[in-house]
């Protein structure tokens, strides 16, 4: 473990580079994924066939309303076409991508590091634990293990490659959090406070799953402002929620913009009240982005996509990692945002979030 930490550096997989040189930065992004475990086999037998059928633009119609229910599209195993579709995001003007596949989730070290040389973007890897479901079939975490294997992949690196992890995500939360959730949770928020990186948690499928999350965080001292709770556009449906939880510290990520549809999960407001989720679009997002500005908050916003299915890639009819370049900020500047703030989300808040303290 090195002496000391680079504090004010970030961690890519090429190597450290100065904050400075993020540039516009997407801070939550998948460049390969295997999503397999959330396949759901139709209701209907006629829709069956539909299962194993490669994306295109005979079955688009389809598999938009029902993304988990096709396995090619829950995929991302192409090195081609990663480079393909990140490269467009380069070409447009962007500097960095997180990956937000870790250590249970299909995290390659020696992919990523490859894609970065070949689009020549900046790609900050994660490590960590997504939500259980994805655990190794009868595995039993154990804290100090976590910590240890977190620290390595930060600081000497992931799965014997010695490149290195430079972020903490996805770390993932069930509804409720199950007690090996609650354990890893508290095992990465131990490890953050040795590397120094930042922590990007996604939300349960409740607005009450940050604060059960902070009650953990808090227990164990963790830093609020290393912290982001991710998919708030999916599960924090109201002002005042979103609010009190930007007023503890952390971070609240927007990550889900280009996905204009319905969302096929459901929201627990309270174990009798679930509800789809109501996800917004991309007008409403900017909307209760300038609403939390409004209040003071501009320097805890993120903004990203979370790509992680075939039909949000250029290629396949979707808006792509250029989106947000291409047609949210041409949006925002319709509304009336400032520069300064559109420079603040893209640029100086992912700078100030993702580098070593």
């Amino acid at each position: 473990m090195p002496k000391a930490k680079p504090v004010g550096k970030v961690q890519t997989v090429l190597g450290l580079i100065d904050a400075e040189d993020l540039g516009i930065t997407l801070t939550h992004e998948h460049c390969f994924l295997d999503n397999s475990v959330w396949l759901v086999k139709p209701t209907k037998t006629s829709e069956m066939l539909f299962v194993n059928q490669p994306v295109c633009l005979e079955n688009l119609w389809w598999v938009r309303y029902h993304p988990f229910s096709n396995l090619d599209n829950i995929q991302f195993l192409d090195e081609e076409l990663a480079i393909s579709e990140l490269s467009r995001f380069k070409r447009a003007g962007g500097s960095t991508i997180v990956d937000m596949s870790n250590i249970n989730y299909s995290q390659d070290p020696l992919a990523l590091a490859r894609v970065s040389r070949a689009t020549g973007l900046n790609i900050i890897m994660g490590t960590g634990y997504y939500v259980e479901p994805t655990y190794p079939p009868e595995w039993q975490p154990d804290e100090e293990k976590i910590i240890d294997q977190i620290v390595r992949d930060v600081t000497i690196g992931a799965s014997n490659t010695g490149i290195r992890a430079g972020v903490m995500g996805q770390l993932g939360l069930s509804w409720p959090m199950t007690e090996k959730e609650k354990l890893t949770l508290r095992a990465e928020a131990r490890a953050q406070k040795i590397t120094g990186v930042a922590m990007k948690i996604s939300c349960g499928r409740s607005p009450d799953s940050p604060f059960q999350a902070i009650e953990i965080l808090d227990s164990v001292g963790a830093d609020l402002s290393r912290v982001s709770f991710d998919h708030t556009d999916r599960t924090i449906r109201r002002h005042e929620i979103r609010v009190k939880l930007v007023k503890t510290g952390c971070y609240l990520e927007y990550s889900l913009f280009g996905f204009e549809g319905w969302y096929p999960h459901r929201i627990v407001l309270s174990e009798e009240n679930p509800k789809r989720a109501d996800v917004p679009n991309d007008n409403g997002r900017i909307d209760d982005i300038m609403a939390l500005i409004d209040e003071g908050f501009l320097n805890q916003i993120l903004i990203s996509h979370d790509h992680a299915w075939k039909t949000h890639l250029c290629r396949y009819g979707g808006p792509g990692y250029a989106h947000l370049l291409h047609n949210v900020v041409p949006l925002m500047r319709e509304k009336g945002m400032p520069e300064e703030h559109v420079h603040a989300l893209l640029v100086e808040n992912p700078k100030r979030f993702l580098q070593i303290r």
